[in-house]
């Protein structure tokens, strides 16, 4: 069995027989608006049933795309099969490409069509293979005019 990495903190390599897979979770909330859920330490709140879009291209011409939405509580978690495996986690972006709440429709943070990277958070195992856990942090969205929700 080899190595991933370089050094003393390098992973041992899985098992060639080992299928490898990944996935990438995230938050998806709405700034200032007091919806369901809402946080007064954040001043915002999650929206649920927002699409999240997992995107891999290659200079290749190889790409992948696997969308998911999210939950009430405002998380998403993407699960890609065996097809992300020829990419690595610079080629991947997350998007969200709108709110589901057209209260709040401004895409803050990552700014629209910007996207998210992808940071390496664990290796989670799963029967018959390994997953590696990414975070693509929080994605903002915020009303058009302040003062309307």
């Amino acid at each position: 069995m080899g190595t991933i990495g370089h050094g003393p903190a390098a992973l041992p390599q899985p098992p060639p027989d080992l299928n490898f897979t990944i996935s990438v979770e995230g938050v998806v909330r709405c700034k200032s608006c007091r919806y369901a859920g809402y946080v007064r330490a954040m001043d915002a709140s999650p929206l649920p049933n927002a699409a999240a879009l997992l995107r891999c291209r290659r200079g290749d011409g190889r790409a992948l795309s696997v969308w998911n939405a999210t939950g009430a509580d405002g998380h998403f978690l993407i699960q890609a099969d065996w097809a992300s495996a020829p990419f690595k986690s610079k080629d991947c972006k997350v998007y969200v490409p709108r709110s589901p709440a057209s209260g709040c429709a401004a895409a803050v943070r990552p700014a629209a069509r910007k996207g998210a990277p992808l940071k390496f958070r664990r290796f989670v195992p799963l029967p018959g293979q390994l997953q590696a856990r990414y975070s693509a942090g929080n994605f903002t969205f915020a009303p058009e005019e302040p003062a309307k929700c």
